[in-house]
């Protein structure tokens, strides 16, 4: 029976003693065994409990009586039961007495004591098979989420003196030069040296559409080539890979409770002592009361009360559910930071959202260039270059394509960057503003047009104190931002566009999609008040942006969604949300994966309580045995796994 006990799944315990906050955690590790392993225990005292039963009630001898009888079911006992009985002991020593081992080994001990073999080790078999059921759900969902993301491939080729050469992916130093051969993942991240390449990028967005990719763009690590041999040059180490940080952001996100799993927490330090001094009360109390009072008999009933009354459906089926959200958002794309922005989400009233990159591309295109002819416009634009060469903003891109390269050798001196406003620089000893027509405001050039009667976004530029004239810009809407409008307005979700451009481009773009409120001409602390005026009306908030230029408002929202998780490092950690592939559909996909997360756990709840309240009515009665207190204790618990891990399998 040896070889039965040890097979046993272990339970990792996270006892902090420092605190004295000995929380049971009912996550398991099954190691490498194969199922037959992890239920070989239960099926050792399967066999020896049916053999027994056997010989009890249908094939009458003589020998299988008194201590030959007692010693068959003890056998056939101990491969389920010595291992509870260890986890109990072990929660004992670490201060945490009234565990479901505790009840568990309670029970059906006081079942050998008063001569119910059979159904002592019927209820610690049951126990063990569902404690078996439950390893497996959550190394199922463990394991979804760590094959999602853990893309990474141990080795790398890299290309020393033109010659490939394999090594270990974690021995690459940043400037190397990674051979991919079609279809290899890529180990780390960097720029891609080849002319083109596209890749599958679906361990990092779930999207498996192709994403071609040119020389000099950055490609990352998870991204599998899909046609010709390329050259990657490595730019972060594989510890700091985008994939690392998304792997670990998502192995962290349990940590993060929702406030429901911490309430069952809670419930079950405070429920599991109080159901043990019922069990003692419904044991003794009686003795007082009934005039033909059985110690035995009413014992019996303690102990079914004890067995129907372990919180284990609720211990395990809750984690068990918001771990399936976060998968479930795992595969599609979206991280959670933890549990608890799955409940925010699962109620949010209004999505305030940022415009540039989350609603519309952010990828602009200069149409027009209207400069007074006493200005050389050339040399403005190469100046104009030159300046915004020092910004990351869209807008700066736009404007280099459409100029050209960088005249490096223009002077520029004393360059700021005005927040909401643009930039300002020293050249030739004048000064030079490019920026929105505010920031002519602010230094009192004077301006003979109306900003607000073009739709376009404009760039306004000074020079020497003077009013040049402007650059239009336009930007496309994303092509998924007419859905996402439709269905947050399908969940009664109120939408709200806040944006630095001007007030007509973003008014325009809002009554395109249908957006409800939208102002323009914004500067951060702005946003801020605005978001401060839903908040004030005590409803919730979620925040759509870039999660760094917006920090102030994303800390301000009850959940901050960060659009370009591929884009920004930053963005992993300022965000409580990240939306990996720029993808504004995928924000009522979190709100929806927010709803059905809560909705299966709400479920687990009732379903439990509900059960167990009916059994332990029946059983303090007498009426119920202790195999319905193993229905309703083993049987809810599996019921409600079953339910949870249902969300894995959803279709968002």
């Amino acid at each position: 029976m040896e070889e039965c006990c040890s097979t046993k799944p272990k339970k990792e315990h996270n006892h902090n003693h420092e605190g004295h906050d000995h929380d049971h955690d009912h996550s398991h590790d099954t190691g490498d065994q194969s199922t037959f392993q992890m239920f070989l225990p239960a099926i050792c005292s399967f066999v020896l409990l049916i053999i027994g039963i056997a010989l009890d009630n249908y094939i009458k001898t003589d020998w299988f009586t008194s201590w030959i009888r007692l010693v068959w079911y003890l056998i056939a006992y101990i491969p389920v039961g010595l291992p509870v009985l260890k986890e109990a002991f072990e929660s004992i020593k670490n201060g945490d007495v009234f565990s479901e081992f505790f009840l568990m080994g309670v029970a059906t001990v006081g079942a050998f004591a008063i001569g119910e073999y059979p159904e002592g080790v019927a209820v610690m078999l049951f126990y063990s098979v569902g404690e078996v059921f439950q390893a497996m759900a959550v190394t199922r969902a463990k394991s979804n989420i760590k094959s999602l993301l853990d893309q990474r491939p141990d080795e790398v080729t890299i290309l020393k003196d033109g010659k490939p050469e394999i090594v270990k992916a974690e021995k690459v130093n940043i400037g190397e030069i990674i051979q991919l051969k079609s279809g290899e993942k890529l180990g780390l991240d960097g720029v891609l040296l080849s002319e083109t390449a596209s890749f599958n990028t679906s361990a990092l967005t779930g999207e498996s559409k192709p994403d071609t990719k040119t020389k000099g763009e950055t490609v990352l690590a998870g991204m599998i080539n899909l046609n010709t041999v390329s050259q990657v040059k490595v730019t972060t180490a594989y510890k700091d890979s985008k994939l690392s940080k998304i792997l670990e952001l998502v192995q962290n996100a349990t940590a993060q409770k929702a406030s429901t799993e911490l309430f069952i927490r809670k419930f079950a330090k405070i429920y599991t002592p109080i159901v043990v001094f019922l069990a003692i009360g419904i044991t003794l109390l009686p003795y007082f009361f009934v005039e033909d009072y059985q110690f035995k008999t009413w014992l019996y009933r303690a102990l079914v009360f004890l067995v129907i009354s372990c919180p284990c459906a609720l211990v395990i089926s809750i984690p068990l559910g918001y771990f399936g959200g976060i998968g479930a958002g795992s595969r599609n794309g979206i991280l959670f930071k933890g549990s608890n922005f799955l409940d925010i989400l699962a109620n949010v009233q209004n999505v305030v959202m940022d415009k540039t990159g989350t609603m519309t591309e952010g990828v602009f295109k200069v149409q027009e260039v209207n400069f007074d002819t006493e200005f050389n416009k050339d040399e403005i634009l190469k100046f104009i270059n030159a300046l915004e060469s020092k910004s990351s903003h869209p807008v700066a891109t736009a404007i280099h394509e459409y100029v050209g390269e960088i005249d490096h050798s223009i002077q520029l001196e004393n360059v700021e960057e005005i927040a909401g406003y643009g930039l300002k620089a020293v050249i030739n000893g004048k000064e030079l503003l490019v920026g929105n027509f505010k920031l002519m405001d602010k230094f009192n050039i004077n301006y003979n047009i109306k900003p607000e009667n073009i739709v376009y976004t404009l760039i306004a530029v000074a020079y020497d104190k003077k009013f040049v004239g402007y650059l239009t810009i336009a930007d496309s809407i994303k092509a998924d931002a007419q859905l996402t409008i439709n269905k947050l307005k399908s969940l009664n979700v109120k939408t709200t566009m806040l944006s630095g451009d001007k007030t007509s481009v973003v008014k325009y773009v809002a009554d395109t999609l249908g957006i409800q409120n939208a102002y323009g001409d914004l500067l951060p602390e702005d946003k801020v008040n605005k978001v401060k005026e839903i908040k004030v009306k005590g409803q919730t908030v979620a925040f759509v942006g870039d999660g760094v230029n917006d920090a102030p408002v994303v800390a301000l929202s009850d959940v901050g969604i960060a659009m370009g998780g591929l884009g920004s490092d930053a963005t992993i950690e300022t965000a409580d949300v990240v939306i990996q592939d720029d993808m504004p559909s995928k924000i009522p996909m979190a709100i929806n994966i927010g709803k059905q997360t809560k909705k299966i756990v709400w479920q687990n709840i009732i379903l439990a309580f509900a059960i167990k309240a009916i059994v332990l009515a029946l059983g303090a009665g007498g009426l119920a045995t202790m195999w319905e207190a193993v229905f309703a204790d083993v049987g809810v618990a599996l019921l409600a796994i079953l339910n949870a891990v249902r969300i894995q399998r959803m279709k968002f």
